[in-house]
């Protein structure tokens, strides 16, 4: 226990350098600091990674369902039946008949695209994604044949608030004596939305299925049937066994599929950024090699003197060992604690960032989402500290064991 303490009171005493050897401490605190923001950072970047993925998942599934089911340009006829049918799988939670086409909406003298999807009321008041995110106005009043919720940012675009119509425009035409005439009609808006996800608030546009059928000529049809899951990741699986029970005649595809392109690429971004933020760890990790290779080479006389004192090589290596693990271990601990509260007022952050630079540095309509997500995931966390630490250690291992072989002849005969 004695030889512990003096071993650390050796190695913190050189940690803090005297005058003469400043450029030794600035070595060590280039490490320090290189292992505070390599470590930062990559517990920041995996976190907004893991964050976005996960709210895109979020908002995706939980407007789009986990799997789909389709029957060719006529829709699906007799549709109930099959709801029910569906409805019996196990793992399913939600079953959801639904009428979809592209309108032009228009209002105010401004006009722009927007996805008409035809929902019965109570399939919209179970949406919870939606019915938890009204910002004016109340699914209430959505039944009927005069009724829509649409979202924020349509309206905002629009400059439409709850009460005001909206005029729906539909490029699939009545025929008529004098040709193609494009179905138009106006409707009450009684709801506003805003799920977070820009391109839904900006184009979705909810109306009752009974009304929905009307307007695209689709009486007694939907164009599609939405399925949930109480587990997405189950997802093929369960389209196998929706497929073998109702047969040939049907299209079903399930949210992997039909984002495979989207989530392949974020998770290749994130294993990049992984690589690359990495490397702040290692170029940290060869500043505390060289930084305790000079350390040794000037302290070379202390070296000798301590040798000569009866000091073992054990001891001596142990010195520097602990002087490098100390830059490393606190430059990790401190690296994780500001990632962490970084990550907490991720927000808030972005916020005073962009008031300061008067610039958008998060803009939804580049990036889907009206917030900057961040998810801390304590296992990613967990491997990021253990293997600064552990490239830290190493780091130590050359010049503690240079050390060691010192000889305290040669070193006292050229001093």
């Amino acid at each position: 226990m004695p030889f512990a303490r003096f071993e650390w009171m050796i190695a913190l005493r050189y940690l803090r350098a005297r005058r003469s050897e400043g450029f030794v401490s600035v070595i060590a605190g280039f490490s320090f600091l290189g292992i505070v923001l390599g470590v930062a950072t990559l517990i920041i970047v995996m976190s907004v990674m893991n964050g976005f993925r996960d709210e895109l998942l979020k908002r995706i599934l939980g407007l789009n369902g986990d799997l789909t089911i389709e029957a060719g340009e006529r829709g699906i006829p007799d549709y109930p039946p099959i709801v029910a049918r569906v409805r019996g799988v196990k793992g399913v939670v939600r079953v959801t008949p639904l009428v979809e086409g592209q309108v032009m909406a228009t209002a105010n003298r401004a006009a722009t695209g927007a996805l008409v999807r035809g929902v019965t009321p109570a399939d919209l008041k179970a949406e919870t994604l939606v019915a938890h995110k009204i910002v004016a106005g109340s699914l209430k009043d959505f039944s009927g044949s005069d009724a829509v919720a649409i979202g924020d940012r349509l309206a905002s675009r629009l400059g439409l608030h709850v009460g005001d119509r909206i005029t729906l425009i539909s490029p699939q035409g009545t025929a008529t004596a004098i040709g193609m005439v494009p179905r138009i009609r106006s409707y009450r808006i009684v709801a506003l939305f805003d799920v977070g996800m820009y391109e839904y608030d900006s184009t979705f546009v909810f109306m009752p299925l009974a009304e929905a059928q009307t307007y695209f000529q689709m009486a007694g049809r939907a164009t599609g049937i939405q399925v949930s899951l109480d587990n997405p990741d189950v997802a093929p699986a369960a389209s196998a066994a929706i497929a073998r029970l109702l047969g040939g005649d049907y299209r079903i595809y399930n949210w992997q599929q039909a984002n495979a392109p989207f989530f392949n690429a974020v998770e290749v971004e994130r294993n990049v950024m992984f690589l690359i933020l990495t490397l702040i760890i290692i170029v940290a990790a060869f500043n505390i090699i060289s930084g305790l290779t000079m350390l040794v080479k000037d302290k070379s006389r202390d070296i000798a003197i301590l040798r000569t004192m009866g000091t073992s090589r054990g001891s001596v290596m142990r010195v520097f060992f602990i002087a490098g693990a100390t830059i490393g271990v606190l430059g990790t601990v401190v690296g994780f604690v500001l990632g962490i509260l970084f990550c907490a007022n991720i927000e808030t952050i972005r916020e005073w960032l962009q008031s300061l630079t008067g610039t958008n540095l998060f803009n939804p309509e580049i990036y889907f989402l009206s917030t900057l997500p961040a998810k801390v995931d304590p296992t990613e966390v967990v491997a990021v500290v253990g293997m600064a630490i552990l490239l830290s250690l190493l780091a130590t291992l050359y010049p503690a064991w240079r050390a060691a072989r010192l000889d305290p002849v040669e070193a006292l005969r050229y001093e």
